[in-house]
């Protein structure tokens, strides 16, 4: 193998060389009759080996080098096998966030233009009773619907072919990923080798993970990682197009029995799962690290963790399916008590952050934007090599997300926030969910952070009500009212909270929403435009309106 391959996958074959007994995989099958979870065990060999049995079934389909191919199936063994079979032959894995809807879910497959489809017998399926989205599928490879086909029958020993891990650039495409479209419509992202490499490369530097250490991701296609880094992936048992609904006990009794160093997961699930432990009086003694992301990480959540994580620290890495991770920051430097937004820490090693002025319109060159100097909020943008260059088949919203620096790209985070004077970067929230009244321009997260103090306002929503420019600012809590009297009585305590801080002193208007509409991938992100246009249609109420 040329030492100048890029190819992600030739990881895998390192590992496999390196550590060939160490365990790659385990995936959850049932219980034993104590009660323990009984997981199928892979070894880093038998992973490798499987891939390869894969690379070789998918070449003699007539999957080539180059081939986009939709991968729809199951999590753990199917979704790292099948997507590292297809980087080994030098194809390009379509990865579409299951639970998106299936107009969006469409939408992205027909954009994507896949040549191939591996799924299981439901998505082969739903590939011929829409072909018009699939028309450009002309190969269609089964997956079981079985967690594995070693299930069916586990004293088969699976062959290992002679596959050459195929020999790729660093720039060459090497997957395309779709965005949540949390605000927005989901996009492709178009991932280079190279880029792979340089993730692998600063999450392990940055968290000082280990090859050894036990993980369980409770977002799927973070399992991708670990046969690069050396690590065990333990699939946790949860619906991956409904993760907010996973069972927290299902969770605790993984990370206990299987010692799991390594988790992780939206501040949903780990908000889920920290009352759960704190209800039962539970403990992690073998985590050294959690990673929660996907939403800014609630105080609460911040200060629990200290109790359910003895031995470790929660992190909360900072970043988007454009460009990951971004910066850092751990338990230990987070001020629970702050109203200027989310610290989300200090840029990762090879990271370039800027703040902007904040513009709805595209930025050719670097040249056209006017940097802000520290505490001055603006718009966040990145450079670094894990910042992707382009959307797939979306002209217009590359050059509304990229600006050309020479050689480099800078990409647009799609959020506001702030440098500090100590280099820290400060999240406010996304660009397109500011408020701009007459006077002001408000920001989610230091507005909902002076509401969150009330009970019943955990989880609230700063919404614009009326044209930019001139919008009238208002917060949903998510929360039940039974009559107009509880609403007003409610919307009073709210008040009183609006006037303590300057920046919230203009929020006179308070919904009540019983479930917020939120993102499928993290169960975490508000669709904050969504409960906008409901506000429009219902009645609010104000408290004091004179004050």
């Amino acid at each position: 193998m040329s030492s100048a391959n890029a190819n992600i996958a030739r990881h895998l074959a390192l590992m496999a060389a390196a550590q060939p007994a160490a365990l790659a995989l385990k995936i959850p099958r049932g219980r034993t009759r104590d009660g323990d979870i009984d997981y199928l065990v892979l070894t880093f060999a038998e992973l490798d080996a499987e891939v390869a049995a894969w690379s070789a079934r998918l070449t003699a389909t007539g999957v080539c080098r180059g081939d986009r191919t939709l991968v729809m199936v199951r999590q753990g063994l199917p979704l790292i096998a099948s997507a590292f079979a297809l980087f080994r032959i030098g194809a390009v894995p379509v990865v579409i966030d299951p639970g998106m809807g299936l107009k969006n879910f469409l939408a992205c497959v027909a954009r994507s233009r896949p040549r191939a489809l591996v799924g299981i017998p439901f998505a082969r399926l739903i590939s011929h009773l829409f072909r018009s989205a699939f028309s450009t599928v002309k190969i269609r490879v089964a997956a079981s619907s079985s967690l594995t086909a070693r299930l069916t029958n586990p004293t088969s020993k699976i062959e290992n072919p002679k596959f050459e891990t195929a020999v790729t650039a660093a720039q060459d495409l090497a997957a395309i990923l779709f965005t949540s479209g949390s605000t927005g419509t989901p996009k492709g992202v178009c991932y280079e080798h190279g880029m792979f490499d340089a993730q692998v490369r600063l999450i392990r530097d940055t968290y000082g993970i280990k090859p050894g250490e036990i993980d369980l991701p409770m977002l799927p296609i973070f399992a991708l990682f670990n046969p690069a880094l050396g690590m065990t992936t333990i699939v946790p048992e949860i619906d991956p197009r409904r993760p907010a609904e996973v069972d927290p006990a299902k969770i605790v009794q993984a990370i206990q029995q299987e010692r799991v160093t390594n988790s992780f997961g939206s501040p949903t699930l780990w908000r889920k799962i920290g009352d759960h432990c704190r209800k039962n009086k539970l403990t992690f003694p073998s985590l050294r690290r959690v990673l929660c992301a996907g939403a800014p990480v609630p105080a609460a959540l911040w200060e629990n963790s200290r109790a359910f994580i003895p031995h470790g620290t929660l992190h909360s890495p900072y970043g988007a399916t454009e460009a990951l991770p971004v910066a850092s920051v751990s338990a230990d430097e987070i001020d629970p008590a702050s109203v200027r937004g989310a610290c989300v820490g200090r840029p990762v090693r090879e990271i370039e952050i800027k703040i902007i002025a904040i513009s709805d319109q595209p930025i050719v060159a670097s040249a056209d934007a006017r940097e802000l100097p520290a505490g001055e909020i603006g718009e966040v943008i990145v450079r670094g090599p894990v910042v992707t260059k382009t959307y797939d088949a979306l002209p217009a919203a590359t050059a509304a997300a990229k600006i050309s620096d020479g050689a480099a790209v800078w990409h647009r985070m799609g959020d506001c926030g702030y440098l500090d004077a100590d280099g820290r970067l400060w999240f406010v929230g996304r660009k397109a969910e500011r408020v701009e009244t007459k006077t002001a321009t408000l920001h989610t997260e230091p507005c909902e952070q002076a509401f969150r103090a009330h009970p019943r306002a955990t989880r609230c929503a700063l919404v614009g009500l009326g044209p930019r420019g001139e919008q009238r600012p208002a917060i949903i809590a998510e929360t039940s009212v039974k009559d107009s009297a509880e609403a007003r009585a409610l919307a009073r305590e709210l008040r009183a909270l609006a006037r303590a801080h300057p920046h919230t002193a203009a929020i006179k208007t308070f919904y009540f929403h019983p479930r917020f509409p939120v993102d499928v991938r993290h169960n975490a992100k508000i669709h904050r435009l969504t409960l906008a246009q409901w506000a429009a249609t219902t009645t609010g109420y104000e408290s004091d309106p004179k004050r």
